[in-house]
């Protein structure tokens, strides 16, 4: 009886001439997805570990080093100062991008009949190119010709340079990001969408206004899509580097120095690859455990349930 309860198991657990073919036609057709992965994901990841070990110029050949770069980060005043920026600007930025896609989302998802060309509009700023809009930020934010300090100007605020305070630009660089809120917005539109219409208007039945229906249905069955906009918020924040390489450069006075110039100026602009490979490193770590964290504290607030 046992053997021949082996050999059903034995005959299930073969695959088919048919069922071959099949994964191997499948394997086929991801194999150029596989390769690229593999060299341009794993690899340069495996490569830039081990060179966080060594010594390297990308001229001459790595040094090993051990721990010598990691203990070098620890005693690095920059290296502080672009790990503050950066988590300043998540813990700003990020909050501010979620409310911002969140009112994008609810005016998308008005029932009007231009609603598709409303759309277009509030998403066509999240299309522009953000080293373009770096450009015209420097001409905008101007204090002698720039346009919104006109504007500013004109209700009474100090025509100032708001490049020349570490903490205003930082601001100006968290400000300039919200103009992607649009790509948070078009995923927040497609889970209200999904959200079905009897609940509200079981809620409307029962006297509910648009304010405890938003808190008490849209929000709670929205939590699965918050938590995805709040890591690839996290995960945006802690690579920022385009806005404050064209418009401040770092400065003033480090204040816009973000982890991501930090690593690109020590790796293209001081030669010092093995210590930018241990910075990046290190932001992987950061990512990876401000992820997790994200991930159990979602456990609380997070509905995967359509109706509770």
């Amino acid at each position: 009886m046992q053997a021949t309860t082996s050999r059903r198991v034995s005959n299930r657990s073969k695959m088919s001439a048919r069922d071959r073919s099949n994964l191997i036609k499948g394997l086929l057709f991801i194999l150029p997805w596989i390769i690229g992965f593999i060299v341009l994901a794993v690899y340069p990841t495996i490569y830039s570990i081990y060179l966080s070990f060594t010594r390297y110029s990308g001229f001459e050949p790595p040094l090993w080093l051990g721990l010598g770069n990691y203990t070098r980060l620890f005693h690095d005043d920059l290296f502080w100062t672009s790990l503050y920026n950066t988590l300043f600007y998540a813990i700003i930025g990020v909050p501010i991008g979620i409310v911002i896609a969140l009112l994008l989302a609810m005016a998308m998802n008005r029932p009007v009949r231009e609603i598709s060309i409303y759309r277009a509009i509030l998403y066509l700023p999240s299309i522009l190119p953000i080293f373009a809009l770096s450009f015209v930020t420097i001409v905008l934010i101007n204090p002698q010709y720039g346009l919104i300090s006109y504007l500013l100007s004109l209700v009474g605020a100090p025509q100032i340079d708001y490049l020349s305070d570490p903490t205003s630009a930082k601001m100006v660089i968290i400000a300039l990001a919200q103009l992607g809120a649009g790509n948070a917005a078009l995923i927040f539109l497609a889970g209200m969408r999904g959200i079905p219409k009897a609940l509200y208007e079981a809620a409307h039945l029962d006297g509910a206004g648009p304010m405890r229906s938003f808190f008490s249905i849209t929000l709670p069955l929205l939590s699965p899509v918050l938590l995805f906009n709040l890591i690839t918020g996290v995960s945006q924040a802690l690579q920022v580097f385009t806005q404050s390489y064209i418009i401040t450069s770092g400065g003033p006075n480090n204040g816009t120095l973000f982890y991501m110039l930090y690593l690109y100026n020590n790796a293209f602009k001081y030669a010092q690859l093995g210590y930018a490979s241990a910075l990046a490193v290190v932001l992987f770590i950061i990512g990876l455990a401000m992820a997790l964290i994200l991930q159990f504290v979602s456990r609380r607030f997070v509905n995967y349930d359509l109706v509770s």
